[in-house]
């Protein structure tokens, strides 16, 4: 007898007795407040620096209102505050439905809540105080580091506990996405934050140079991946049925978009050093898998856009599908254009540019933004029970919002294109036609006045948001209802297995079946009813392309040829090093000079691999608002830089650097070297006589520059200030590779040595 079609044969399990139970709504308004009032903190710094690059006067000569500082605050905000607490809202309340089951432990998921703001503050206390390891978007020190682990373990066990108390077999695609955002997030947290405490709020990455800007491009560019991107796409396949009132467009897209990403996107994070020190070989493997990247994630966008058919005629009325349209076009708008952007000759014009800037708002602006507002406006009514309180002052937000994302990124990628021409034009002479890099940043001025309109906009719009939701709140019952479900207890499965239907007769044709039903997806039910199965295959993906791209880059020793001029930091210029850090220096200048001809012309020779080996951690950037550093040692006097430091418009009358006059003031802590180089001994950084004498060897130094200071008509008294140690680094960069590589013996010296013995 023929066995049934995989179709009409359900992979199921037998139905237990009646149980009922209650969702936790509590902790999804929690989550749901806390992600719009961080959404206006984060929006609102976001615009605060945004006026900083036309009045830089705005940091009121305090270091901790610098753009330096305050720019991984707004990061930090967006990124962890307000996408967070919207992922966290959204697996919440999801999850339970989807599983028919509370979730696992309410104690865990207050303690994920708090733990989760506890974390945003500290991230707040501590950035703008200097305290980061300055690698973007993992710049928190390690003590919140391990807090953050913490609290991501107890969301994992919250969130496949309750998948292991579910009543529902499937698990349905959101939660296919919410579990390679926990895995993944995971992974990349523990292997990018590996380092040596120096301190209680300083450590040092115990990668170096070029393996250091790998792993840091393979977290940041996955923490894009996994953080802002699967997580809302487990929203978006929710919570735009949900609104629609329509099944996904394609349950085959969905799983060729999901496996496809979810492999895909962990190899592309090389596309972020184009062009820099990182071996060529995994530049151009970053460049490919980027490009493959393309089209699961427009497979995405399409499933998500045509899960509309049939009810577009309701998007002209609801403000919440227009939120989510808008959303998803964002989506697949950036998800071309970061393919597009890693093409290299395309890589070339915009690296370093606002153009990268303008890609990332519109991700976070119009992609996570977007579709976080039509599901906070969805959820509003259902979690407070009550209408919501004006359905106009939504539609508002929204006309609002897509006018401020529109004023903001326009202009900003006509600043990227202006600044990346204008950096390589070169004059009918052979000359750069802009030698000095402050001619570009004039031009570009109209352009940043114009984006601080656009994210005036868009705050307007967030502060909007936040009055109806509380308007809505206010008009709350005074008890919440709490609706008791029920559903059958889930047994073990005991029917047929999904397997490939092959008919006796087909002897000479079984791989075409199989592969029908490997294009049909029958094999994936089998998957979705086993959620531990599904776990370990999504971790293996991520892992085993990770492990591609990690191994050689570290094991292969050609990736970074060793330069036997290039020696470790002086005391003192590791004790400026920390300034650099800690001032957030990194925010707009690099240290990575290009092998592009018009780099070369403007700054100098380009960097090689073998200069950064005693890096921890890189400092190659990832902006120029100002130019390139790598090559400024001994450019310039030392008194120069004391003029720049507490005044740049002394030295560049056009500067929009803010000032920084308590270099001058404040004390260098010479107490603590000792520790910075001890911990860098333990790194493997090569250091002598300094490891019992670091803090007499920069006390040394300190006054010989401070002398020379003296006698080029500088202030006198600054050994004992942080402007020294800054000095001696900023004038240490880039100039080893200029230096004699020490003698090799001679064989009448390796003959005397001999005979000795």
């Amino acid at each position: 007898m023929p066995r049934p079609k995989m179709s009409e044969q359900p992979y199921r399990g037998s139905e237990g007795r009646l149980e009922k139970f209650t969702y936790d709504d509590a902790i999804v308004r929690k989550f749901t407040f806390a992600t719009i009032v961080w959404g206006l903190v984060a929006t609102l710094v976001g615009l605060w620096v945004a006026l900083m690059m036309v009045v830089p006067s705005l940091s009121f000569n305090q270091p901790w209102l610098t753009f330096g500082r305050l720019r991984p605050l707004h990061t930090n905000a967006a990124i962890f505050a307000f996408a967070g607490n919207a992922i966290f809202a959204a697996v919440y309340y999801s999850t339970q439905r989807l599983l028919k089951a509370r979730m696992f432990s309410d104690k865990l998921s207050a303690f994920h809540f708090w733990g989760w703001q506890a974390i945003i503050v500290s991230a707040a206390l501590t950035l703008p105080f200097g305290i980061t390891q300055s690698r973007e978007y993992a710049e928190l020190e390690w003590p919140i580091d391990i807090a953050i682990a913490v609290v991501w373990v107890a969301f994992a066990i919250n969130l496949f506990g309750t998948m292991a108390r579910r009543r529902e077999r499937h698990i349905y695609v959101a939660i296919w996405f919410y579990i390679a955002t926990v895995i993944t997030v995971a992974i990349l947290h523990i292997f990018n934050n590996l380092w040596i405490p120096a301190g209680l709020f300083k450590s040092y990455s115990i990668y170096a140079g070029v393996q250091d800007a790998f792993m840091q491009w393979w977290y940041g560019h996955n923490a894009v991946a996994f953080f802002l991107t699967t997580p809302f796409l487990g929203l978006m396949y929710y919570f735009l049925p949900k609104a629609a009132n329509r099944p996904v467009f394609s349950y085959r897209l969905s799983i060729l978009h999901f496996w496809s990403l979810v492999f895909i996107y962990i190899w592309a994070g090389p596309h972020h050093l184009h062009y820099t020190a990182l071996p060529e070989w995994a530049s151009s493997l970053g460049m490919v898998f980027s490009l493959m990247l393309w089209m699961p994630s427009w497979g995405g966008m399409i499933n998500g856009l045509l899960t509309l058919r049939g009810a577009w005629n309701k998007v002209a009325q609801d403000p919440i599908l227009k939120f989510f349209v808008v959303g998803v076009t964002f989506y697949g708008m950036s998800t071309f254009e970061g393919p597009m952007l890693s093409i290299k000759s395309v890589n070339a014009l915009s690296h370093y540019t606002d153009w990268t800037i303008a890609h990332v708002h519109s991700g976070t602006l119009g992609w996570n933004g977007m579709m976080t507002f039509g599901m906070l406006y969805w959820l509003a009514p259902r979690l407070f029970q009550t209408k919501l309180w004006s359905k106009k002052l939504a539609e508002v937000h929204f006309w609002v919002g897509t006018l401020g994302i529109l004023f903001y990124i326009v202009p900003i990628y006509a600043a990227g294109v202006t600044q990346g021409l204008m950096w390589r034009a070169f004059d009918q002479t052979g000359r750069l036609a802009y030698p000095d890099f402050v001619e570009t940043v004039v031009r570009l001025m109209p352009m940043y006045w114009v984006r601080a309109l656009g994210g005036t906009l868009y705050v307007a719009g967030v502060v909007m948001a936040l009055v109806n939701l509380l308007a809505t709140w206010k008009t709350r019952p005074k008890t919440y209802e709490v609706p008791e479900h029920e559903a059958p207890a889930l047994r073990p499965a005991t029917g047929p297995e999904p397997h490939p239907e092959i008919p006796a007769h087909a002897t000479s044709a079984h791989l075409a079946y199989k592969l029908k039903y490997f294009v049909d997806a029958a094999w994936h039910r089998k998957w979705e009813g086993r959620p531990l199965k599904f776990t370990v295959w999504v971790t293996i993906s991520v892992a085993i392309a990770s492990l591609f791209e990690i191994i050689p880059t570290f094991l292969i020793r050609s990736n970074v040829p060793t330069i036997s001029s290039v020696k470790p930091y002086t005391p003192l210029e590791l004790a400026g090093r920390d300034i650099y850090v800690s001032e957030g220096c990194y925010n707009c200048h690099s240290q990575m000079v290009r092998p592009i001809r018009a780099e070369t012309e403007r700054y100098g020779e380009y960097s090689k691999p073998g200069e950064f080996v005693y890096d921890h951690p890189f400092q190659w950037g990832s902006r120029r608002i100002g130019p390139d550093l790598h090559r400024v040692g001994g450019k310039y006097p030392h008194l120069w830089h004391v003029r720049h430091m507490d005044d740049p418009t002394s030295t560049t009358p056009q500067s929009i650097m803010p000032r920084y006059p308590w270099l001058l003031t404040d004390d260098l802590d010479y107490s603590v070297i000792q520790s910075h180089v001890d911990a860098q001994a333990m790194l493997g950084v090569p250091y002598g006589e300094a490891l019992n004498k670091a803090e007499p060897m920069a006390h040394a130094q300190a006054q010989e520059i401070a002398a020379e200071i003296v006698k080029q008509g500088g202030p006198k008294g600054l050994e004992s200030k942080k402007i020294i140690a800054l000095i001696a680094y900023l004038q240490r960069l880039g100039t080893d590779i200029k230096k004699a590589p020490p003698a090799a013996p001679s064989d009448k010296s390796v003959a005397h040595l001999t005979e000795e013995k």
